[in-house]
C-alpha cells in the first residue's frame, strides 16, 4: 500500500484545508539519488480568490504564474531575493490556482546531505525551520518547477500520523504587508512546540 498522497488530496477546492492537513505529512525528494525528507511542521495557504497574497490574485498569468493555473499536485518554485528558492505545492482543479507554501520541515531522513546542502557541522534549528532554508536542504530549487508530486523526484507521504486541531497553531502569514487586510487572515499552520517552524513571528 502506496503512502505516497495521490492528486486528490491536492485537487480538493480549499487551500486552507490542505494547509492544514498537511501538518504532520511527511515530504520526501530523491535528487542525484539521496533520499532527504522529513516531517511538515509549517505551511501557509493562498487562494486565487479574494486574497491579495496570492500570486495569480485577479487572473494574474505571466511565465512565473503559469503552473498555477494546471490541476493540484505540482511543485510551484519560485526565487525571492534572488537567491531563496520557495516550495509551493498547486492545488485546487485547473484553472483555479491555489497554493500552499511549506515553511517547515523536521528532518529524519538523509541528514548528512542535508548538513552538506546547507553547510552546517551539525544539526540545529536553521537546517529545515524556514522555507528558503529546507528546499535547499532537499535539494530543490527552481529547476524542479512543474514538477508532479506523485513521481520519484519529490514527492509528499501520510504516514497516518493524526495531528489533533489544538495542536496547530494559526497565525497570520509572514512577509506580505502589501496584501493589506488579506495579510492578516490566519493562514499560517504551525506545530505546536515543534522547534523546526520558522523564526518568523
Amino acid at each position: 500500500m502506496t503512502r505516497i498522497l495521490p492528486l486528490e488530496f491536492y485537487q480538493r477546492p480549499d487551500p486552507v484545508q490542505i494547509a492544514q492537513d498537511l501538518i504532520g505529512k511527511h515530504l520526501y525528494t530523491r535528487i542525484d539519488g539521496v533520499l532527504t525528507g522529513g516531517r511538515i511542521v509549517e505551511t501557509e495557504a493562498y487562494a486565487h480568490v479574494n486574497d491579495l497574497a496570492c500570486h495569480s490574485h485577479l487572473g494574474r498569468y505571466t511565465a512565473r504564474t503559469k503552473v498555477m493555473y494546471e490541476p493540484g499536485g505540482i511543485a510551484y518554485v519560485y526565487l525571492i531575493y534572488g537567491r531563496y528558492a520557495l516550495f509551493n505545492i498547486i492545488t485546487n482543479e485547473a484553472g483555479k490556482a491555489d497554493a500552499v507554501l511549506i515553511r517547515g520541515l523536521e528532518p529524519l531522513e538523509g541528514i548528512p546531505e542535508m548538513l552538506l546542502r546547507r553547510g552546517l557541522p551539525g544539526v540545529q534549528r536553521n537546517l529545515t525551520a524556514g522555507p528558503g532554508l529546507l528546499t535547499q536542504a532537499l535539494g530543490i530549487s527552481t529547476k524542479h518547477y512543474g514538477t508532479d508530486l506523485t513521481g520519484g523526484t519529490i514527492w509528499l507521504e501520510d504516514h497516518k500520523e493524526v495531528v489533533p486541531s489544538d495542536q496547530i497553531v494559526a497565525s497570520p502569514r509572514v512577509g506580505i504587508d502589501y496584501a493589506g487586510a488579506d495579510a492578516a487572515l490566519p493562514w499560517r499552520f504551525r506545530l505546536a512546540g515543534s522547534k523546526w517552524v520558522s523564526p518568523a513571528k
